[in-house]
């Protein structure tokens, strides 16, 4: 890095580096324009109303004021453009402009067309050379008060400070190979371009050079392919418990089900994510994959995010793998007597223990691990999972996710890990109708609600804040459970929130679990591994604040019995985005397809959280759609870490190493 006090940089450019957040000159030279502004003379029948237009004139007559309310103007002026027209020209909310503009000046405008011969003026400059105003010009992100001449005059004096000293990390072998100019000719491009092939050409080395120092980092941070013995066990044995389960697996459940296995035997350890939409079926894969692992002779473990879904989890493998003598035990937070059944665990006495983050305590120790599965754990780092994988020796991995994500942004995430998919739902679910009431108010649809109710069904009703300290303009949790508790009776409504202790929220859980509390009014917090068949209707207020993919998790909170589901999306929004969004989930039920949606309007850190361990923070790469630049750049960087011994790649595995560095604090 090349710090920014060798720069000599005026006390001015020095204030807007602070301002900015520029730490080095790199900092700065990669600010790159968030658009371009493509200005040439525009001709007498590309004035149309509504264009964007250029022209050079020179003022006649003179110029008027009008001062309208406080704090707004008009400046109105005329002039014959290069065209020989004569147009009526606007500036508003700039008063100075009257002193600026007078008769007789040649002025170069930038404007919109508003109606024949009618121009709102967006930019005017006075006495200019028009080679100055013409061509590619580009528009930066800024900050306060920095305007874009002084962050285009600051990164034009960094560039002419660093002209010759640009490093170029990507081999020369790689830039011939794929026809990639320099670095520094990326940067002046990328800042400077005058043609759209120069443009082009930037954009295709700083996308490649972000792809590939990203897939580096990634794999050089991999828990790497490991040797293993073997896992032995019955495949009669694991026949005998999927013929006796009282439904069928799907074809997709059975595929997965068979890569698991071949990997569990394989002598080299599993790393593998499996994701499936909710209510696939993928806590029946984890059990048969524990029941396999247990038979090798090994004990296993599973992870859940909340103390609700392990205990959820403890019930489902108690079930299905106890009364075939598996000793099965759950550790969380509150569990009592936790020296006991800790010793135990060491012990060997425990075959499978299911937990929370509890499991990664240090205390935690195991006889002999064999088989790690964690489930919804979206957040879930390659430290964490380095810190459980070393409670054993030749430890398997399994991750669950009912959040699909496009295989692309999978690929970039788990780039160390196999990726399964179940695509397919077990018969007999009914699925759901997605209604959006563009009103956040739940009267609409109270009838609706009521009548489930009298059905005997039970119903959630979702708020995104806890009380209305939280945010304005948001239906609050706590304020909603006092209106609808009358609005419900004689019905019993209760109240979720992530306020609660564990032990509050359980007795909530069970007690709507067991049908003794009819409405739900809750926060998010149900969005993960809750599991009621007979809740069948969601109401979501402000649903236009919600994520796709989020809401999606929560719809799969209804679609869990053999009764169709009712999904009410209530929201102030009547804007073209929110209806383009929610008509996406009202119009599928596809959590593939929602995730490639959301990836799109939204973006990766929007998709999975900005707290995503080794989430990618791309500057110009789109993980979407530069498939190509993504294929080339793995490939690389698989070849460059095979050959890391070679002079040529020093200098990019050392900014690989880095950016590990950067990215651990």
């Amino acid at each position: 890095m090349t710090a920014i006090d060798t720069l000599k940089l005026t006390d001015k450019r020095q204030e807007i580096s602070k301002i900015m957040g520029f730490d080095s000159a790199e900092d700065i030279l990669e600010h790159y324009p968030s658009r371009y502004e493509v200005n040439y003379l525009n001709k007498k029948e590309e004035f149309i109303k509504g264009a964007r237009v250029t022209f050079k004139g020179k003022v006649i007559g003179p110029t008027k004021y009008i001062q309208v309310g406080f704090k707004r103007s008009v400046v109105r002026f005329k002039c014959i453009d290069q065209n020989d027209q004569e147009l009526n020209c606007t500036v508003f909310n700039r008063p100075w402009a009257y002193q600026q503009i007078k008769e007789g000046h040649e002025v170069i405008v930038i404007g919109t067309v508003d109606g024949p011969g009618r121009i709102n003026v967006v930019n005017y400059y006075i006495d200019k050379d028009i080679k100055d105003i013409l061509g590619i010009k580009p528009i930066y992100p800024v900050k306060a008060d920095v305007t874009q001449a002084m962050i285009k005059s600051l990164i034009k004096h960094v560039r002419i400070k660093m002209r010759g000293q640009i490093e170029d990390d990507i081999p020369l072998s790689l830039r011939k190979e794929h026809g990639l100019i320099s670095r520094e000719e990326a940067i002046n491009y990328i800042h400077e371009p005058k043609n759209a092939d120069e443009y082009k050409r930037a954009l295709s080395r700083l996308k490649y050079e972000e792809f590939l120092n990203f897939y580096l980092a990634l794999y050089m941070r991999q828990v790497p392919t490991s040797f293993k013995k073997a896992k032995s066990f019955s495949l009669d044995k694991i026949n005998e418990l999927i013929s006796g389960l009282p439904f069928k697996l799907t074809k997709d459940q059975l595929s997965v089900i068979k890569e698991i296995l071949i990997d569990l035997k394989s002598d080299r350890l599993m790393m593998r994510l499996v994701q499936g939409d909710v209510g696939s079926g993928k806590t029946i894969v984890a059990i048969i994959a524990l029941y396999a692992n247990y038979l090798a002779g090994y004990q296993g473990a599973m992870m859940a995010p909340t103390e609700i879904l392990a205990k959820q989890h403890f019930t489902s493998v108690s079930e299905l793998l106890a009364p075939l003598g598996v000793n099965v035990a759950l550790l969380s937070s509150s569990t009592k007597e936790r020296k006991v059944l800790i010793k135990r665990l060491e012990d060997g006495d425990i075959d499978i223990i299911v937990g929370t983050h509890a499991l990664f305590s240090d205390d935690v120790k195991m006889g002999k691990l064999g088989l790690v599965i964690t489930d919804e754990q979206h957040r879930f780092g390659v430290n964490q999972r380095k810190r459980l994988l070393a409670k054993g020796d030749d430890v398997d991995f399994l991750l669950m996710s009912a959040t699909p994500i496009p295989r692309t942004l999978a690929s970039a995430i788990y780039g160390d890990m196999a990726i399964s998919s179940i695509y397919t739902m077990p018969s007999g679910r009914k699925g759901c109708d997605t209604l959006v009431i563009y009103q956040n108010k739940i009267d609409l649809v109270e009838g609706e609600i009521k009548k489930v109710l009298r059905e005997g069904r039970q119903v959630y009703i979702i708020a995104s804040a806890i009380d209305k300290s939280e945010v304005d303009g948001m239906v609050d949790a706590i304020s909603l459970y006092e209106k609808l508790k009358r609005v419900f009776d004689p019905y019993v409504t209760g109240l979720l929130h992530g306020r609660l202790t564990n032990a509050q929220k359980d007795v909530i859980m069970d007690d709507f679990a067991q049908n003794k509390i009819q409405v739900l009014v809750t926060t998010t917090v149900v969005e993960v591994g809750v599991n009621v068949p007979n809740a069948t209707c969601m109401v979501v207020y402000n649903a236009e604040r919600f994520g796709l993919s989020q809401l999606h998790q929560l719809r799969g909170r209804i679609q869990r019995s053999n009764y169709k589901g009712r999904f009410f999306l209530l929201c102030d929004g009547l804007g073209e985005d929110v209806k383009k969004r929610l008509d996406v989930l009202a119009n599928t039920s596809d959590g593939f397809r929602i995730a490639e949606e959301d990836l799109k309007l939204r973006g990766p850190g929007d998709l999975l959280g900005t707290r995503q361990s080794g989430l990618p923070s791309f500057v110009l790469g789109d993980l979407l759609n530069d498939r190509m630049f993504i294929d080339a750049a793995q490939r690389d960087a698989h070849m460059i870490l095979a050959n890391s011994d070679r002079d040529e790649y020093q200098k990019i595995i050392a900014k690989a190493k880095q950016n590990i560095s950067d990215s651990l604090g």
